[in-house]
């Protein structure tokens, strides 16, 4: 999405982290895009795995928990924030030595599990914005046949892209279907829907229909 804001405002969107339990706006990128520096004299971050609370390693996903080094009047100590990350420790091109996570992937409580795979809402929609003809809204529909799992991906496209050529849409379908593929490591597949014609909802979207558990 912010690579949309870049190529039709020009502007450089800064991705910043925050929850009002801790605080509000903590942290934030630096012009380098590198990671969301967290100013460690004030708090204190681990990235644990989400079912054992154990730690990973640097560079692999699990649930930001941080520490409130600064607060008196309500001690905040480990938080489970639920947000997925990564963090690393490594020295930013910046220049800056401060502790860094990755972009927020996804919450715990909407990972969905597919064939034994972990899959965030987060990272079907970092694909999609890959391809120019996509639009804001899709929907994952999850559900079984038999034994085994199934996933597929309703997708808008603009309203310039959908037309009525059907090996054009062709195209576009193989081609989003090919990138999900590959980044979710898991089988799925694709429908194109019309502009408009899936659901809209106030506040935070709902992008996933999980029929198993109907």
């Amino acid at each position: 999405m912010r690579d949309r804001i870049y190529e039709r405002l020009g502007i450089k969107a800064i991705d910043i982290y925050g929850t009002s339990e801790l605080s509000g706006p903590l942290w934030c990128e630096c012009s380098e895009q590198n990671g969301i520096h967290v100013w460690a004299d004030m708090t204190l971050i681990e990235v644990l795995d989400p079912a054992t609370g154990e730690p990973v390693a640097n560079g692999e996903k699990g649930e930001l928990v941080v520490t409130m080094l600064q607060k008196e009047a309500l001690p905040i100590v480990r938080y489970r924030t639920g947000d997925i990350t990564t963090m690393h420790e490594d020295v930013c091109p910046c220049g800056r030595t401060h502790p860094r996570i990755g972009r927020i992937q996804g919450r715990v409580d909407d990972m969905i599990i597919v064939r034994g795979i972990n899959v965030f809402p987060s990272q079907v929609e970092h694909s999609l914005m890959t391809n120019p003809e996509v639009g804001n809204e899709f929907q994952i529909v999850v559900d079984r046949k038999g034994a085994l799992d199934t996933m597929l991906v309703r997708v808008e496209l603009r309203p310039e892209a959908f037309g009525d050529r059907l090996f054009e849409l062709d195209a576009i379908k193989d081609r989003i279907t090919h990138k999900l593929r590959g980044s979710l490591n898991v089988g799925v597949n694709v429908e194109i829907v019309e502009p408009g014609s899936l659901p809209r909802f106030e506040g935070k979207a709902k992008r996933v229909v999980d029929k198993r558990s109907l």
